[in-house]
């Protein structure tokens, strides 16, 4: 198998893991994203009884931790890849038995869930494969409580490099989006490096 066709079908993995190495990989991003998925969750200030939504679930790391530590009333993972679901629903079993935690397989452009259902909305590491910004960002707006926020944790750069495709998206794509749907509190907000990469996120609230 030629090396480009080799390449392709792991950057295909990680966008939609599949089969036994589609596990292996969402099991990886676990581990590699430990410090900003720890990160995303304090900043999202999470309250007893708010319902909260996590768009690419993956392999369940950030429901399982959320739940271990805040009393919310839900967390439900949202995952287009039937194969990270079924990790996920491995690691929050105790938690899907009480009806804490719900999977549902899914795309972001076009969420199964009625009109303000949440108070958060959370997403790491997953709007480099989005298709459409604006449909996904009017999704989420949709799907949010009024007064509740949604944050989208991604990385723009690594060690002194710039990438600067990410961060015209963010400029060009996400920002301007997220103003035009009346989205109020805007902010991009700078976190940690985790192994070398430059951690930022956007957030906003509903009005």
């Amino acid at each position: 198998m030629p090396f480009q066709r080799i390449k392709d079908y792991i950057d295909q993995q990680y966008s939609k893991p599949s089969g036994v190495i589609g596990t292996y990989i969402g099991e990886k991003m676990v581990r590699q994203h430990k410090l900003e998925t720890v990160w995303t969750i304090e900043l999202l200030n999470l309250q007893p009884k708010e319902r909260v939504l996590e768009l690419g679930c993956g392999a369940g790391y950030a429901i399982n931790l959320i739940l271990e530590h805040n009393a919310v009333e839900q967390v439900v993972g949202l995952d287009i890849s039937p194969t990270v679901i079924k990790s996920a629903r491995k690691r929050n079993k105790k938690a899907i038995e009480e009806n804490r935690a719900i999977l549902v397989q899914g795309n972001v452009q076009s969420l199964p869930f009625p009109e303000r259902s949440f108070d958060k909305i959370f997403s790491i590491h997953t709007v480099y494969f989005w298709e459409n910004v604006y449909k996904t960002l009017s999704e989420i707006y949709r799907v949010l409580k009024p007064g509740g926020t949604f944050m989208i944790t991604l990385c723009d750069g690594k060690d002194h490099e710039k990438w600067e495709g990410v961060q015209l998206k963010m400029e060009q794509e996400f920002l301007p989006s997220a103003k035009q749907l009346e989205f109020n509190n805007i902010q991009l907000i700078r976190g940690p490096i985790s192994r070398g990469f430059h951690t930022v996120a956007l957030t906003g609230t509903k009005a």
